[in-house]
């Protein structure tokens, strides 16, 4: 199978928090994979996931996302850079 990332991913098992667009409520993920171009997300449901997000990883760093793709408990993201 040929890989289709930008970048290579690499296994982790991190807390993440994605805050939903009233910057006041999160929704708790599990990061299961991570490079420097996206990650894959550990969801207990993709409802109510919006479309971009900020995710605040356990060590306190922020990164702004945009998905791209869902299943019913994960999500794939890419990082967006300003």
């Amino acid at each position: 199978m040929n890989e289709l990332r930008r970048a290579p991913r690499h296994r982790t098992l991190k807390k993440g928090h994605i805050i939903v667009s009233d910057g006041f409520s999160t929704i708790d993920c599990l990061v299961r994979n991570l490079s420097d171009t996206g990650a894959q997300l550990k969801v207990a449901s993709v409802l109510g996931i919006p479309d971009s997000f900020p995710l605040k990883l356990s060590d306190g760093q922020t990164l702004q996302c945009r998905v791209a793709w869902k299943r019913e408990t994960e999500i794939g993201v890419e990082f967006i850079t300003a």
